[in-house]
C-alpha cells in the first residue's frame, strides 16, 4: 500500500519558519495532485495548498503570500515552507496525495498521519 510520511512539525513563536515534508512510499506509478490540510481543535479540515504534477499551486487567501508548497517528482515527495508563522496556523497538518499505484489502476486518495504545528510565544 501507498503510505504518506509528514515531518518537520514542531513548536515555533510567532513571525518564525518551519518546513513540512511529506515523503510518498510503497506502490507508487504515478502521483498527480498533493496538498497540504491543517485542522485546528475544534474546527473543521481546512485545505491549506494544492500543487498539480506539473507545478500548479493554489493557497487558502488566510496562507497566501506567507506559504509554498512545492513537490519533487522524482523524490515522491510534496513540501511546505511556512513563513511568517501566526498562532492562528497552530494545527495538524496533513499530507494528501492522489496516487496511481499502477500503469492500469487507478488513482486513489491518501492521507499521511498528520504533523503538530504549534505557534506560540
Amino acid at each position: 500500500q501507498v503510505q504518506l510520511v509528514e515531518s518537520g512539525g514542531g513548536l515555533v513563536q510567532p513571525g518564525g519558519s518551519l518546513r513540512l515534508s511529506c515523503a510518498a512510499s510503497g506502490s507508487i506509478f504515478r502521483i498527480y495532485a498533493m496538498a497540504w490540510y491543517r485542522q485546528a481543535p475544534g474546527n473543521q479540515r481546512e485545505l491549506v495548498a494544492t500543487i498539480t504534477r506539473n507545478g500548479r499551486v493554489d493557497y487558502a487567501d488566510s496562507v497566501k503570500g506567507r506559504f509554498t508548497i512545492s513537490r519533487d517528482n522524482a523524490k515522491n515527495t510534496a513540501y511546505l515552507q511556512m513563513n511568517s508563522l501566526k498562532s492562528e496556523d497552530t494545527a495538524v497538518y496533513y499530507c494528501n496525495a492522489n496516487v496511481q499505484a499502477g500503469a492500469a489502476t487507478a488513482p486513489y486518495e491518501y492521507w499521511g498521519q498528520g504533523t503538530q504545528v504549534t505557534v506560540s510565544s
